[in-house]
């Protein structure tokens, strides 16, 4: 994607911080500070003190782009962590490149070649022409669902453009582009690209340990055969024939890495009930039966996919839509099934035909022509039923042929009603009556609620008219449909009195058996391969990972049970996921990776060689040493054919005895010992959709390995949702979307990381938003300036005893400041932490700055810097790190420690949250105090600034108020926590004889009381304060006078207020009254040349000294800024003195000196103003001189 720099306001700021990390990158690598070996002994003691975390490694056919980034950041910032938790961290990064999509892309590319040249030219109407042919006969069912996975296909396959064309656009010139047709030259270019992007970002990985995969890497191929003979030998891999996802144009399993469209996906089973057509056939349909001779004689049936067998005992027709096209194809018993091409091909791969993939086609008929057939059908009570028409069967799913059950199923009973109702509808199709008016619903199932004719039941009760009302056919069926199945009781003999989920298996087994239905399969959704082939589900004959063998599965949920996976949704969808998890084919014939190793015709498949790779992470480092593809010289000099399975078992097995081999005993025993010291896996974090595959096989595969030793087995999984670019799905066709280095260009490693942690961290999507990263370069850069200004002026900072109340409130936020982050890191919140740590980290230090008017300490200031750059060190560590050097560290940050938090004084913080929530009503008081009143002229003035301020704390609550909540705290104490409903408080308040002058205020309090709680906790129900209120506004009071603005403020109790204030004032919430003191207004005059000073007007009100003027005056002209250097001076002769010029250096002739214990006097009525210095009363006049020194 191009970078346009040009929208934002220059660079300055973005490559002040990339400078700072490419020199930060630098010295992580001279220091080598990822790279760590485990200790020369290994024991109980130094095995705790490690902390082992892995990502999914990603496949190599691109750049890694933002969503892969925002993954694997969660174990980036849990290394950070731990390390200043004092953990010996290992944070390993592979390469995969097992599978078929690398393969296939190259083979696109010689194709393209071959066909177009090279470089290709391809002709203009080419794709046109792809776009809108249809190719093949379930072309149909591609179209719409190719829509709304455009991009993801765009990115995986080449069906909406060449795989030339999609090679230019990841920035490949034409003549590099050629060499891509090797399919080993993608596992050449692209590794190096994904080391060199995250180690722009910074990542904490010891590289020593990287690889790719595939049998091109000769030890990591070895070990995965390994893996597979000893899970063979354990029996946990099985041969034979299973029903699985395939691809027929690849002629092979298609597993979910090598699906387009289809994640996820498995085979869903249905039951195939056989209707056997009888004759007298209609003459529509003998006369398509008369011209084939292929079907003369032949048994035909329809055939009818269900997913619930056990309702064919009220079967009372079938459903057949009219403008369908079917075909009538020849199973292996030489019967006739008649249903859709596309559920025909499905069959073909499972037995239903005598050729693998072939259908034997008998005939193409349309649903027309075969309606009206009779047929017998199994289980129903009727001996005769007929085939009827429905317009909205789907052809993508089932066979178009649908069984109908009007007992329980609303869209067949609105059906049957429709066309029992509609006589023209009937003459339309030739459907004579005797094949309709008989037939009524036949009661199976007795449902709680809803009897035993539940489908009629539930469609009279939404009033339902016909099979076209599709929104309240779908509502009923979700009323019935499950209820149906999990709560109904079946009526019909033989299964009377049983549950109906009881008898699904029974009765399908016994109808299977007696030849009166088969079982089918068919994709639960639609399925595309990276090769543009609408899979089906086949037998194949396979190698297969048997995951649904009882005591694997068992050992499996004992794996599960101490895993720690941070949210209940993922654990609940492993739960789900091995439920349901049955076998795993392991094998294919197609793509790139290792050979089975007794069967070597047969590859492993990439979900299958991904599971406990992590092993081989510790021993990677001394096996290749960095060489990605382990064809480097090994550091401990061994070579890959040296690595039998034996040495393979005595590095992982800590039972198994020394093997006979060349290799020297203690490098054996050192790389045993990396595997001992590190293993298990501490935390594994990956994207949620992993859940039900690779993350459940991981767990299945380490238990299988390891089923006596349990302390191999994984410890946590973390799982995070997609990742949405600014709201929007990330995509490369509508151009919203990011590759790594382009966001690191973008917004620096750290401003990236920054919005990274501030995404999301739950399982639901998160967010990066742009705007939150180019802010979070701005904050980074604000915060490192400020750092350096307080390192520049730390001599003018204060000093001496850090005991003010604001001192004290600091250290106090910073200590819970310190331990809410340390929580949100342990929980693997990220974005809470952040918050915590960070965000309102800095908000405490910008309200000590803010209130500490007598000055902030030197030392809480240099406190605050070192904590905050260590609490932000595990997100922002580059800029952490410069800032740890500008403290004067000699050691890297990355050896440092998490902060020790000091105690936490939580009734000192929640008084200061008191303070700056009275300082914010009082402003809002302020504001709506100088409102002008309302008038219906539009012509009042608002009030004059007020000067002064009684603020009136009460020390108890008014005794309305204080009955209020008396009752609720002896409700919340009896009931363990919980108040009852506001009707039961309302009417015990209101017996109350004192409270019913009240009750119009009461509630609303009662209101505000319970909302109260559920912020703050029982503490808001206490009758007094757990601090002085008063005691608090004393100590801030400069700090509220300073910014209301306003000339004084007095702290007065309640009871010296009047009745107003008494009723109105209660504990925490103080009253105000503003007021404005008269005075006299004169003018103060600057007469000092060129500095910037002006004359102005002030008030002078009675008693007022000479530092109260000064002050007033600094807040009228803020060029004062240090009050000390201001000297206030009168005129010798008032009436004159202003008349005269000053003389320049001489701007004090004529004037005297007003004394600190001068007090000035005011003649409001005269508006005069005199001055009284040591017994003597001069006439001030209408002018003051000031003068800034």
């Amino acid at each position: 994607m191009e970078i346009d720099q040009a929208e934002r306001k220059g660079r300055a700021k973005l490559d002040f911080l990339r400078k700072i990390e490419i020199e930060i990158q630098e010295k992580w690598e001279k220091e080598k500070a990822f790279e760590h070996d485990a200790p020369t002994t290994v024991g109980e003691s130094t095995n705790k003190n490690k902390y082992f975390v892995t990502f999914p490694y990603p496949y190599m056919n691109g750049r890694l782009h933002l969503g892969h980034t925002f993954s694997l950041s969660k174990c980036e910032f849990a290394v950070g962590y731990q390390s200043l938790k004092g953990k010996k961290c290992l944070f390993p990064f592979g390469l995969h490149c097992t599978g078929m999509p690398i393969k296939a892309c190259a083979d696109k590319l010689k194709r393209e070649m071959e066909l177009y040249g090279n470089p290709p030219e391809f002709p203009d109407e080419e794709e046109e022409k792809e776009k809108e042919k249809p190719n093949t006969s379930d072309e149909f069912v591609i179209k719409d669902k190719a829509k709304g996975k455009k991009s993801k296909a765009a990115a995986k396959s080449g069906t909406a453009t060449f795989q030339w064309d999609i090679m230019r656009s990841l920035g490949l010139k034409d003549q590099e582009i050629s060499e891509f047709a090797n399919a080993e030259h993608w596992l050449e270019y692209f590794p190096p690209l994904a080391v060199k992007d995250l180690k722009l970002m910074g990542v904490k990985v010891d590289w020593r340990r990287s690889f790719i995969t595939t049998d091109v890497n000769p030890f990591y191929d070895s070990f995965v055969r390994w893996q597979f003979i000893t899970l063979k030998e354990r029996k946990k891999i099985k041969f034979g024939k299973r029903y699985t996802i395939f691809s027929p144009k690849d002629g092979q399993p298609c597993m979910d890495h090598d699906r387009q469209t289809g994640e996820g996906v498995g085979p869903q089973e249905y039951t195939l009930i056989k209707m056997k057509i009888v004759e007298p056939y209609t003459a529509k349909f003998k006369s398509k039966v008369f011209y084939s001779s292929a079907m003369k004689g032949k048994k035909i049936y329809l055939v009818a996919a269900t997913l619930r067998p056990e309702t064919m005992f009220g079967q009372t027709n079938c459903w057949v839509r009219p403008d369908m096209k079917y075909i009538a194809f020849e199973t292996t018993s030489g019967d006739i099934f008649i249903c859709t091409s596309r559920s025909a091909r499905n069959m073909s791969y499972q037995g239903f035909t005598k050729e693998n993939g072939v259908v034997p086609v008998v005939m193409e008929i349309l649903g027309q022509d075969i309606l009206g057939c009779a047929l017998t059908a199994p289980l129903t009570s009727y001996q005769i039923i007929y085939a009827l028409p429905m317009l909205t069967i789907k052809e993508d799913k089932g066979t178009g042929i649908v069984t109908s059950v009007p007992s329980d199923a609303p869209d067949d009973i609105a059906a049957l009603r429709d066309i029992k109702k509609k006589q023209a509808l009937r003459e339309k199709y030739g459907i004579e009556d005797k094949m309709v008016l008989p037939f009524e619903p036949i009661p199976i199932i007795e449902i709680p609620g809803y009897g035993n004719l539940s489908a009629p039941s539930v469609c009279d009760e939404l009033k339902i008219q016909s099979q076209n009302d599709r929104e309240k056919l779908a509502e009923a069926k979700e009323k019935v449909y499950l209820k149906g199945f999990y709560e109904g009781v079946m009526l019909v003999d033989g299964y009377k009195g049983q549950k109906v989920q009881d008898v699904k298996k029974p009765i399908q087994k016994m109808m299977t058996e007696r030849g009166e239905a088969m079982i089918y399969m068919e994709p639960e959704k639609q399925v595309m391969s990276r090769s543009a082939d609408e899979c089906v589900v086949a037998l194949c004959d396979q190698w297969y990972l048997d995951y649904g063998d009882a005591e694997w599965k068992q050992q499996a949920h004992e794996g599960l049970k101490p895993l720690e996976t941070f949210c209940d949704e993922t654990r609940r969808n492993f739960e789900a996921t091995l439920a349901w998890l049955q076998e795993h084919a392991c094998s294919r014939t197609y793509g790139l990776g290792t050979r089975l190793p007794w069967d070597e015709h047969w590859l492993i498949e990439s979900l299958s060689d991904s599971t406990i790779y992590m092993a081989y992470y510790t021993v990677a480092h001394l096996l290749q040493g960095g060489v990605l593809n382990g064809q480097g010289a090994s550091p401990l000099g061994i070579k890959p054919e040296q690595m039998t399975r034996d040495v393979w078992d005595f590095i992982f097995f800590k039972t198994s005895p020394f093997p006979k081999t060349d290799i020297p005993k203690e490098r054996l025993q050192r790389l045993r010992r990396e595997f001992e010291y590190w293993y298990p896996v501490d935390v594994r974090v990956s994207g949620k959709d992993l859940v039900p595959n690779h993350l459940s096989y991981y767990l299945y595969n380490h238990v299988a390995m390891w089923p006596k030793d349990t302390g191999k087995w994984p410890r946590a999984v973390r799982a995070n949702g997609h990742l949405l670019l600014n709201s929007e799905k990330m995509s490369k066709s509508t151009g919203n979307f990011l590759t790594l280095c382009q966001a690191v260009d973008k917004f620096s490693a750290d401003g990236m990381r920054l919005a990274l942690a501030d995404a999301g961290d739950t399982v639901e999507d998160a967010n990066f938003v742009e705007t939150m990263a180019d802010a979070g370069i701005l904050r980074l850069y604000t915060w490192v300036e400020w750092v350096k200004e307080m390192i520049a002026n730390q001599n003018n900072l204060r000093t001496g005893r850090a005991d003010t109340f604001n001192d004290r409130v600091f250290a106090s936020e910073m200590n819970a400041g310190i331990l809410k982050t340390e929580q949100h890191y342990d929980k693997m919140m990220y974005k809470e932490a952040l918050k915590s740590g960070f965000f309102e980290f800095q908000a405490a230090k910008d309200k000590y700055r803010e209130l500490a008017i007598e000055g902030m300490h030197k030392d809480l200031v240099f406190q605050f810097i070192e904590r905050q750059t260590l609490l932000l060190a595990p997100i922002c560590p580059h800029l952490c790190e410069y800032t740890w050097g500008l403290l004067g560290k000699t050691t890297s940050l990355m050896k440092a420690s998490w902060p020790v938090a000091g105690p936490v004084d939580e009734i000192l913080i929640r008084s200061s949250q008191y303070l700056m929530e009275t300082a914010h009503d009082l402003r809002l008081r302020l504001k709506a105090y100088l409102q002008p009143p309302k008038s219906k002229k539009g012509d009042s003035k608002p009030p004059a600034k007020p000067s002064h301020c009684n603020i009136y704390v009460a020390k108890s609550y008014p005794p309305w108020q204080h009955s209020a909540l008396s009752l609720l705290g002896k409700h919340y104490k009896s009931n363990n926590g919980v108040l009852p409903d506001n009707k039961v408080i309302a009417t015990e308040l209101g017996a109350l004889p004192d409270l019913k002058k009240y009750m119009k205020r009461v509630m609303p309090f009662v209101a505000m009381i319970k909302e109260n709680l559920e912020k703050n906790g029982s503490r808001v129900l206490d009758l007094e304060l757990e601090f002085d209120e008063r005691v608090v506004l004393m100590e801030n009071l400069v700090y509220l006078t300073n910014s209301l603005e306003l000339e004084q403020i007095d702290i007065l109790f309640a009871s010296e207020g009047d009745d107003k204030v008494k009723e109105d004032c209660c504990p925490g919430k103080p009253f105000c009254v503003f007021r404005s003191e008269p005075g006299v207004c004169v003018s103060l005059v600057n007469p000092q040349p060129c500095n910037g000073q002006f004359s102005t007007k002030v008030d002078i009100r009675q008693g007022d000294s000479g530092d109260v003027i000064i002050r007033r005056l600094a807040k009228v002209n803020r060029l004062i800024k240090d009050l000390s250097r201001v000297k206030l001076m009168r005129y010798e002769d008032p009436a004159l003195g202003p008349r005269r010029v000053p003389v320049l250096g001489h701007e004090e002739q004529g004037k005297v000196p007003v004394s600190n214990k001068s007090v000035f006097s005011v003649n409001l009525e005269e508006k005069k103003v005199t001055l009284a210095d040591n017994g003597l009363t001069v006439d001030v006049g209408d002018s003051l001189v000031y003068l800034v020194l």
